[in-house]
């Protein structure tokens, strides 16, 4: 079983390196064709393979779209099956996050939530993977106020690390609404760029197909790389209107890395993207729009 999952992680791994060498020649190409098409200089990087990237222009097949994605094997039965999530915590946590873990656990449709105690990462992750478990949460606090969110996606990833800022438990949320069991609509909001797509993958497959009859909507809202998260139900009002009433809980999501690995390995897992705040161009770039 071991060797078994060895492999199985290789030959990941090999399907993700040959996709990113196969997309870093497409972008070449559509530098190379908006110069020939515009009458522009061609970059000087791309000057002595020119000629080779024009040759191979006119093979390609405008039909598809582009580049087979790594995605496509991790998410290949996305609403075919159902996600199977399970949620825990930190070591020790608070009260208010396991508060917090059970909000999440009744916003999340079709998850589990499992108490930490002393379980190793390792042994936790194992035991998810051989039940069939599609995702893998882990929330952490800060002095009792919930801090952080780690969405591992099984059985080779990716992992993703957020964190949270303005927490706002359902209960303290004003005129909070009754909880719906019903699969929510899921709103996905200003997510352009490449890495927006990766991130609202991550995100939205956490959550089943809904019914078109579910009253029940859950908004992942980009700005400034601050994700909003908000939980409301609605019903029609004179036939035409629609009134909105919040459930909660809320909060502001800040993607901080990706990893191509799970949470038994992140010493060893490549970084698929990182957030440097330390860079001189931090504040002025965004990442999961296309500017």
């Amino acid at each position: 079983m071991l060797r078994r999952q060895v492999r199985l992680r290789k030959e990941y791994l090999y399907r993700k390196a040959q996709e990113d060498a196969k997309r870093k020649v497409e972008d070449k190409k559509q530098l190379v064709k908006k110069a020939l098409d515009e009458n522009l200089v061609i970059p000087s990087e791309l000057q002595k393979e020119a000629l080779e990237l024009q040759r191979d222009i006119e093979f390609d097949d405008e039909g598809g779209e582009g580049v087979s994605s790594h995605m496509d094997d991790e998410y290949r039965w996305a609403g075919v099956e159902d996600p199977r999530v399970m949620i825990t915590t930190s070591r020790d946590p608070s009260s208010r996050l396991k508060q917090f873990a059970k909000e999440i656990k009744l916003v999340i449709s079709n998850s589990q939530r499992m108490n930490r105690g002393k379980h190793e990462l390792p042994a936790l992750v194992q035991a998810c993977r051989a039940n069939n478990v599609s995702d893998f949460i882990i929330l952490h606090e800060h002095r009792g106020v919930p801090d952080g969110i780690v969405i591992c996606h099984l059985p080779f990833g990716p992992t993703a690390y957020f964190s949270l800022t303005g927490v706002v438990m359902r209960h303290d949320v004003p005129g909070m609404a009754t909880m719906s069991e019903a699969y929510p609509h899921i709103i996905l909001h200003n997510f352009s760029s490449r890495l927006g797509q990766r991130v609202s993958s991550i995100l939205k497959y956490l959550f089943p197909v809904p019914k078109e009859e579910s009253r029940r909507v859950i908004t992942f809202a980009n700005e400034d790389d601050y994700i909003s998260f908000r939980h409301h139900v609605y019903k029609k009002v004179d036939g035409r209107n629609v009134e909105l009433t919040e459930v909660g809980p809320r909060f502001e999501m800040k993607l901080f890395e990706i990893k191509l690995g799970t949470l038994e390995n992140p010493t060893t897992a490549e970084v698929e993207w990182c957030w440097r705040p330390f860079m001189n161009t931090a504040r002025k770039r965004k990442f999961l729009t296309v500017e």
